[in-house]
């Protein structure tokens, strides 16, 4: 409980960083990408509520892709067998992935737009 536990908690989250980064070449691109975005951010005169929902916006692209990997992850560990409920799990979970993107494109397109 208290200190220990949230030590634990970081240190899963660690493993899971790097579980994810080994063996997920999507992920290591979208981090990258989004690495590159917030370098891009720094050049920017973008401020406040902008920043933040364009900031957020390239977060949200690795935690989706995080639980597209999950999802992908369980469904693996299931049975290697094809089943039609598997398949709409995973393509449930690419379906996030690309919504996620497509929101970084509005909201960068919106802000940007709106500054130039």
């Amino acid at each position: 409980t208290g200190i220990k536990r949230i030590l634990n908690a970081v240190k899963y989250s660690y493993n899971g960083f790097v579980a994810v980064f080994k063996s997920e070449a999507a992920f290591r691109q979208e981090l990258f990408l989004c690495s590159v975005g917030v370098v891009i951010l720094f050049f920017l005169p973008v401020y406040g509520i902008s920043l933040a929902l364009m900031v957020f916006s390239l977060f949200f692209i690795l935690m989706a892709e995080l639980i597209n990997t999950g999802i992908e992850t369980i469904i693996d560990r299931i049975g290697a067998e094809y089943h039609p409920l598997s398949q709409k799990a995973k393509d449930i979970g690419s379906l996030l992935v690309l919504l996620s993107f497509l929101n970084m494109i509005l909201i960068w397109s919106i802000v940007l737009c709106s500054i130039f």
